[in-house]
């Protein structure tokens, strides 16, 4: 009797086990596979801040490359209103060899006058310092601002982006990584007709070099 208890609960441990083994291999971590994947491509799409590669959104959705494919032009089509459903206001882009969600360009104009309502008067000293840095240096990946200041700037840059200080000049052709620099507002904001009227950095620095290399405007 006693064995064929054991023998039984082995059974249900090693059923579970595969269970368990299989709903990862096909969903990621900790997602279920009846989630739709065009509602899982959709919930990584949201919160990435610049284009992410097919292979890599394939990995964070745990389904292969063409059935991601696939999915992403399916979405393409339904936001631009070529499906069932009305056209949105945003869009799905391939930048750079990454797919990223950007907000149609008509309607630029309606979203900056809503976020500059929303922004606060003053930026804190994190957000001066990464917009210095992406004053001086740019054109400047988000990596590298991160590198100078050895902090993460994720939120800094997506707060100056928002205020209209910073823009997206280009996508880097190789690693995609976009490249940012500063926007005629931050030239009003100082009271300055051209970057070449910044001061130099030079001065402010203990021996005139670190953090900056020759790359720099000044």
């Amino acid at each position: 009797m006693t064995d064929d208890l054991t023998e039984t609960e082995t059974s249900i441990d090693a059923e579970t086990d595969t269970d368990t083994e299989t709903e990862t291999a096909d969903g990621g971590v900790g997602v279920s596979t009846e989630i739709p994947l065009s509602e899982r491509i959709e919930a990584i799409l949201l919160i990435v801040d610049e284009p992410l590669g097919l292979v890599a959104l394939a990995a964070a959705v745990g389904s292969p490359v063409p059935a991601v494919r696939q999915t992403l032009e399916t979405l393409v089509d339904d936001y631009d209103g070529n499906g069932t459903g009305p056209r949105r206001g945003f869009e799905l882009r391939e930048v750079g060899g990454g797919w990223r969600l950007y907000v149609r360009e008509e309607l630029d104009p309606l979203v900056a006058a809503f976020v500059g309502g929303q922004a606060p008067a003053r930026l804190s000293q994190a957000a001066l310092e990464t917009l210095a840095v992406i004053a001086y240096k740019q054109p400047v990946t988000r990596s590298q601002v991160a590198s100078i200041r050895a902090v993460n700037v994720d939120s800094v840059v997506r707060t100056l982006l928002a205020r209209g200080l910073i823009t997206e000049l280009f996508a880097d052709s190789e690693t995609g990584a976009i490249n940012y620099g500063t926007t005629d507002a931050l030239l009003q904001h100082l009271g300055i007709n051209s970057l070449d009227e910044l001061p130099p950095i030079s001065p402010l620095l203990d021996d005139g070099a670190d953090g900056f290399d020759e790359g720099t405007i000044r």
